[in-house]
């Protein structure tokens, strides 16, 4: 199983026009985590784009070039790209740039995104949601597998026998949906035959498992066997469980707080935290222990090729977070792929 982690690079609004020193700061603080992960062995580090003060990127492609030149072995990826408000040949030209500039680790993980900010800052219509992300998926797609493109839809003016370049060093880049759990996009992802990223935020992991059996089932019927499947999760490593909670609980319900009441969530408070972090719960936070329990038993119940840790969640330290990643890297890594090996074996011999 491949292990890695994944930011929206939170961070505090610098409010002054003219003056990102906040944005400055955790640009360089991201490289440094991003450099960290490289270092470790970690499989993937992917970027997420969002176009609020809080966050400190809206341009992942860019980020992951200033990476490909810091890196040597990480694939990097979007966490996710907003591609309905975005136009898929610019998306395709700018990934396939990443690849080239880091000898073929680019991938871009698509999705419709989780805030809506992105919509009128590009002039688009948030009732056409679903409907623009669905026809600038097909155009990504098609220009993915062909250099010469031929193509005719409602919402982006035609390409009629056009080049589209730079290729990537990649035969084709590989391109994730990133799902938040509505059955339309795990049956979207199964008939395109495209590696799914779940995101279990919140409740228990165990709810999702007939999601995943949709997306599945969806893609057998639709010919395409058995695909890549990604877990993405809110991960924490500390030296102690005690430890883990005290140090992420503060920033994570201040962040977690601050969207809820933009959505009408209840607060949460430290015993619902709390709550979460349960052997069967949605929070991977906690001792090293705890952790690799915790995403085994995840992968008991979906058998997921790739698990993803999202550790720099509202304003956590900086040290903190580069420890909890060599944590993550040194000692969860190695235990979790050892067990998902053996585990893999296992099947192969029960099956023979």
């Amino acid at each position: 199983m491949e292990l890695g982690l994944y930011t929206f690079a939170d961070m505090q609004p610098d409010k002054v026009s003219g003056k990102a020193v906040n944005a400055h700061k955790r640009m360089q603080q991201l490289l440094e985590e991003i450099q960290l992960a490289d270092q470790l062995g970690l499989d993937v580090f992917a970027v997420g784009e969002h176009h609020r003060p809080d966050y400190a990127i809206s341009a992942p492609a860019v980020v992951l070039g200033a990476a490909a030149a810091l890196t040597k072995n990480i694939k990097l990826s979007s966490a996710v790209t907003v591609l309905s408000s975005d136009d898929p040949v610019r998306v395709f030209q700018n990934f396939a740039t990443v690849d080239l500039l880091s000898s073929g680790r680019a991938e871009i993980m698509v999705g419709r995104g989780s805030f809506i900010e992105s919509f009128p800052l590009f002039g688009y219509d948030l009732n056409q949601y679903d409907e623009l992300f669905a026809e600038k998926l097909e155009l990504l797609l098609k220009v993915n597998q062909n250099e010469i493109t031929s193509w005719k839809g409602k919402h982006r003016s035609s390409i009629m026998n056009l080049g589209v370049y730079p290729r990537p060093i990649q035969q084709a880049l590989p391109i994730w949906q990133a799902v938040g759990g509505t059955p339309q996009s795990a049956i979207r992802a199964g008939s395109l035959g495209l590696p799914m990223a779940l995101a279990i935020i919140g409740g228990y992991p165990d709810k999702f498992v007939p999601f995943i059996n949709l997306y599945r089932d969806t893609a057998n019927k639709a010919g395409h066997g058995d695909l890549p499947l990604g877990i993405n999760s809110h991960v924490y490593v500390a030296e102690t469980s005690q430890q883990a909670g005290d140090e992420f609980y503060p920033a994570y319900s201040v962040m977690m707080n601050r969207i809820g009441r933009e959505r009408g969530w209840g607060h949460l408070r430290r015993m619902d935290f709390d709550a979460m972090r349960s052997p069967t719960g949605s929070l991977v936070v906690g001792s090293v222990d705890e952790v690799v329990d915790k995403i085994l038993y995840e992968h008991s119940l979906f058998n997921n090729t790739r698990f993803l840790a999202q550790m720099s969640v509202g304003l956590m330290p900086h040290d903190k977070i580069l420890k909890s990643i060599e944590l993550f890297g040194t000692k969860v890594a190695p235990a979790v792929r050892k067990a998902t090996a053996v585990s893999k074996t296992e099947k192969k011999e029960v099956s023979s």
